[in-house]
């Protein structure tokens, strides 16, 4: 029985959006994974780095395919406190576009994970002169506001390194689309979860490895010692990727589009897709009558390049749900496309790697 309705995928999606989980500090989310997937695979644990690991076997051992999605999301960390007026400091974690930081909503982890808002912010602009307007306000020159002096802030164990991310709330929009935090790459956990359901009570061929790894955006931290550990002998990162069609932007610009389907990769900035895998996504692909679309190169870069170059090489690709806004609080994706993306990669373990 399949369990990848819309419902179900909308659901998960927006509890994993509300997650916070920036890099090296992906708890909460990896423990809505176990709870989700307990009891519906082989094996489990978490890593020493902190990836989620997960094993479902197959009925030929030869065969042991890895589906990579990664747990964190871009953010921050406190790097100072203001004394006496307690507004924070704080450094990028991942790769923000920085003409969006200013003036946004934030959430910061305290103590006990306890959450609090916060608003960043710079010199006001009726202060500034016309030449100082002109420019991208670095972001050693913005802060958090959170409303509480130092003391408070002291007393809600916010300190040096405590972390938090930008926030805008789960949005559902006409034409089956919505809008959400971090689903870069939620998304991609949300499809895995959805497989694994469908493959514990479904009988499969290859070997199943799941690894929901750290630290990606800081540098695709997680991926290589978790491929390492499982050692497959083929490998799929599942993830979110741009999607630019928007005004401005050329068809031989735009790297992939929402509403085309699910889009598989050819090559990136850390790796070049292996044809045998692709191969056997697209006849899959074709053979179900899933729409798919190829992301144009070289754009970007995921957990797949880590991957690959592991022990002596894993034959890898990407598949992902195109996204607009990607990188930032208020991403959009289609509904249909994230839904076609978890029908294609049901195809691609229902076809054997043997075959």
């Amino acid at each position: 029985m399949t369990m990848y309705d819309l419902e179900s995928l909308k659901k998960t999606q927006y509890e994993l959006s509300e997650l916070i989980g920036v890099s090296g500090h992906e708890e909460m989310v990896v423990e809505y994974i176990r709870e989700k997937i307990d009891g519906l695979i082989d094996k489990i644990w978490v890593d020493p780095l902190g990836s989620l690991l997960a094993i479902k076997e197959g009925n030929n051992p030869k065969e042991k395919i890895q589906f990579d999605s990664h747990t964190d999301e871009v953010g921050f960390m406190i790097s100072y406190i203001e004394p006496k007026k307690g507004f924070l400091r704080f450094v990028p974690l991942g790769g923000w576009d920085t003409r969006i930081l200013l003036g946004q909503a934030v959430k910061i982890l305290g103590k006990d994970r306890k959450v609090f808002h916060g608003i960043t912010g710079s010199k006001p602009p009726h202060l500034t002169t016309a030449e100082e307007r002109k420019n991208a306000v670095e972001i050693s020159n913005m802060y958090i506001d959170t409303g509480m002096s130092e003391e408070q802030i002291n007393e809600a164990g916010i300190e040096i390194g405590s972390v938090g991310t930008l926030y805008d709330p789960f949005v559902e929009f006409p034409n089956n689309l919505i809008r959400g935090k971090a689903f870069d790459d939620r998304t991609g956990i949300n499809i895995l979860i959805h497989i694994i359901k469908e493959f514990s009570e479904v009988s499969h061929e290859d070997t199943l490895m799941y690894s929901f790894s750290m630290g990606e955006e800081v540098g695709l931290r997680g991926a290589g010692p978790a491929a390492f550990t499982l050692d497959p002998t083929m490998a799929l990162a599942i993830e979110n990727t741009t999607a630019a069609d928007v005004p401005g932007i050329s068809d031989a610009e735009c790297p992939t589009y929402i509403g085309k389907g699910p889009a598989i990769t050819v090559a990136d900035r850390t790796m070049i897709a292996h044809r045998k895998v692709n191969t056997r996504l697209i006849e899959n692909a074709k053979y179900e009558k899933i729409p798919y679309h190829m992301k144009k190169p070289i754009f970007g870069g995921t957990n797949a390049g880590r991957i690959h170059l592991t022990r002596s090489g894993i034959p890898s690709s990407v598949v992902s749900v195109p996204c607009r806004y990607i990188h930032s609080p208020l991403s959009l994706l289609s509904m249909d496309d994230l839904r076609n993306s978890v029908r294609l990669v049901s195809a691609f373990i229902r076809n054997p790697a043997s075959q």
